[in-house]
């Protein structure tokens, strides 16, 4: 490709007037900022531009040729989505070059609005695939900041195939999950990182303990404190790889700080632009890179999986530490009664448009073999999800196994949905087509024999797909399945992080017939998505739920003695992270090689289910529990829901917690 000035583009954080001044004098190309709210650094209420400061930076900038990009990337709640309209009017009104935007109810006001500033993709939107790409540009978004698990290679193949313009993090603090796939924060202390609260309990102390026995395999350390990203030394590979925008991580860095990064990265493009087969990188520059570096560097997932010397484990460069581990609260805690006591039951009648519904909510299970699957529909579940992610030593379902399960679930007159995993690369998608693609040839070759127009106990006749991600629920779109096509039912998962009724009435418009809540709303917001909208919501009540999902390999980083080729055999144990709070987190790797980490409780609202009621169903969490212990808890909730309490917990290894209900609200971005 030709390589010129415009070829890249060097964008620059800015978190004060300051910091805006030093980025566009050292050489930044674009910068990018947030108002007082909706932008994922609000902590500290001295940064970030207030309405006036907002006009006046793009006018500054726009003086001198440099773009600015508005941060709008965090969800939206039901309370901020009148104060959201008003922002985006008026940041139509100013016009910058773009918002970056994670909350799907922000693309759906943009359109309604009719808004006319460009929409870029956030990381937080989790983009690792072609589909997903492909259904965001049809939204109207023009870049996509990609996921950070992503190789280089993968971006080159994700461009060329799109033709997006894609943004890559190159310098700054790293998140160790997978961004917009960690709750703990959120849940543990009412504030999301999700929604720029962050409180990093990837920064915290953890020990990796076998859960079985309890004996510690790796001693005290930060073990998911990674750390700094830099590409410094791989301008180039940046480039050749088709990243148009290099970006800086530091909105909340002083304006010194800033304006080294950005004279420093400036004048290594510039040289490299300026003559690419004679370049090598500035020992010089580099250097003193390198000695006002924060923490260590890494090139996380660019060339490859990260390994133990991208970790900070010894805590000694880590600038600031957020929060210390703290004791989850129990199911029975005081404050969670008083909140619970004192709130009112879901309403059944979502809104004015829609008929009251005076049936209870369906019970639904997700389960990870057979044998549950079973247990669950024998015990009262009215719905079941099977597929996506399995944790080892379970091995994924096979098609057999599918067969069996949609025939005994179907006899049992109950529903059964295909889940599909929450993150998925192309390669997940195309094992995913494959497999739907036998369901929708095996549906064809019983239409044909068969008098009837539909097969009702066909064996892989799901009555839907649980959707995990924007590529996965593109994928299913775009292919004819069922018989005549007769479309598949889509259910979003909670990995879409629905949290507000626009989001619900955007999924709902791509065909999703019911969504799931996000785990951290509180009571009072998980009630106003399901009040308010008019696509059926399924609220998580009960199991175990992850705290963040991983691509790094914590087997590699940290199990004593594992090898993959001489002893994959210890991937089939348990192991866990046990905090300073005395927490301990279950870790658990899928079939794809990710790693699943854990709440120290699992969640628990079986007391308080009658404020439930009003939602589609409520779903249990039993991807790690045994068939009978899904029995068992599957026969608590279908009693309380048919109106035969039992309070009795006879499940052993359990310990129970209240999640994100303890807090009267998962705190906004727009206050302080």
């Amino acid at each position: 490709m030709t390589l010129n000035k415009k070829s890249v583009e060097l964008l620059a954080p800015a978190g004060q007037w300051e910091s805006l001044i030093a980025a566009i004098e050292a050489g930044a190309d674009a910068v990018y900022l947030g108002g007082k709210g909706f932008n994922m650094r609000v902590h500290n209420s001295d940064f970030n531009f207030d309405d006036a400061q907002l006009k006046a930076a793009i006018e500054f900038a726009h003086a001198r040729g440099v773009k600015i990009y508005v941060t709008l990337n965090n969800l939206i709640s039901t309370e901020e989505l009148a104060p959201l309209e008003k922002f985006l009017r008026y940041l139509n009104e100013i016009q910058p070059d773009s918002i970056l935007v994670q909350d799907l109810a922000v693309i759906n006001l943009v359109r309604k609005l009719g808004i006319k500033i460009p929409m870029h993709a956030s990381v937080m939107m989790n983009t690792h695939n072609t589909s997903a790409v492909e259904l965001l540009k049809s939204f109207g978004i023009t870049r996509v900041v990609v996921g950070r698990e992503l190789t280089l290679t993968e971006v080159s193949l994700l461009k060329e195939r799109t033709g997006i313009e894609v943004e890559y993090f190159m310098h700054g603090d790293m998140c160790f999950a997978e961004s917009g796939q960690c709750i703990h924060s959120g849940v543990v202390f009412g504030q999301s990182g999700n929604r720029g609260r962050c409180m990093k309990p990837c920064r915290w102390n953890y020990k990796l303990i076998d859960e079985e026995t309890g004996e510690t395999l790796n001693d005290w350390s930060y073990k998911l404190a990674l750390n700094d990203m830099c590409m410094f030394r791989n301008i180039p590979d940046l480039i050749q790889a088709g990243v148009v925008s290099f970006k800086i991580e530091g909105r909340m860095r002083p304006p010194e700080f800033v304006r080294r990064l950005v004279t420093t990265y400036r004048q290594e493009i510039d040289v490299y632009l300026a003559d690419p087969t004679g370049y090598t990188v500035d020992e010089t520059r580099w250097n003193n890179l390198y000695k006002n570096r924060v923490r260590d560097f890494t090139t996380t997932f660019a060339f490859g999986q990260p390994t133990i010397k991208d970790i900070g484990t010894s805590g000694e460069r880590e600038p600031r530490i957020f929060s210390r581990a703290v004791v989850e609260p129990s199911f029975d805690d005081s404050t969670v009664k008083e909140i619970f006591s004192s709130e009112r039951a879901i309403n059944s009648m979502r809104n004015a448009k829609c008929v009251m519904r005076n049936d209870k909510p369906k019970l639904s299970a997700r389960v990870s073999s057979f044998e549950s699957a079973k247990a669950a529909i024998e015990n009262g579940a009215d719905l079941i999800y099977i597929g996506g992610e399995v944790f080892k030593p379970l091995k994924p379902w096979t098609l057999a196994e599918i067969k069996k399960a949609v025939e005994f679930t179907h006899a049992a007159g109950k529903k059964i949905i295909l889940a599909t995993p929450r993150t998925s690369k192309d390669k997940d998608l195309s094992e995913l087509k494959l497999q739907l693609g036998m369901w929708n040839e095996e549906l064809e070759i019983k239409s044909r024999n068969h008098s009837s127009f539909l097969i009702p106990n066909s064996s892989l006749l799901f009555d839907g797909v649980l959707v995990g991600n924007l590529g996965a629920l593109q994928s299913i779109r775009n292919l004819e399945l069922g018989i005549r096509n007769k479309l598949v039912s889509l259910y979003a998962d909670v990995s879409f992080n629905l949290f507000n009724p626009v989001a619900a009435e955007f999924l709902q418009s791509l065909g999703v017939v019911q969504a799931t809540a996000s785990l951290e709303l509180s009571f009072a917001q998980v009630r106003s998505v399901v009040e308010n909208s008019s696509l059926p919501i399924e609220i998580i009540v009960h199991g175990s739920t992850e705290s963040m999902i991983s691509d790094h390999d914590f087997a590699k980083l940290y199990l004593p003695d594992y090898n993959e080729f001489a002893t994959p055999d210890k991937l089939n144990r348990h192991y866990a992270l046990e905090d300073e709070a005395g927490e301990i987190h279950s870790l658990r790797v899928d079939q794809f090689k990710r790693w699943h980490i854990f709440f120290g409780k699992d969640l628990c609202l079986l007391p308080y289910v009658e404020k439930f009621f009003g939602a589609a169903a409520l779903r249990i969490e039993a991807q790690k529990y045994s068939p009978s212990v899904t029995a068992q808890v599957v026969k608590l909730y279908r009693d309380a829901i048919d109106g035969i309490p039992n309070f009795s917990f006879p499940i052993p290894n359990c310990r129970f917690g209240a999640g994100v209900y303890r807090f009267k609200q998962s705190k906004n971005s727009i206050s302080n």
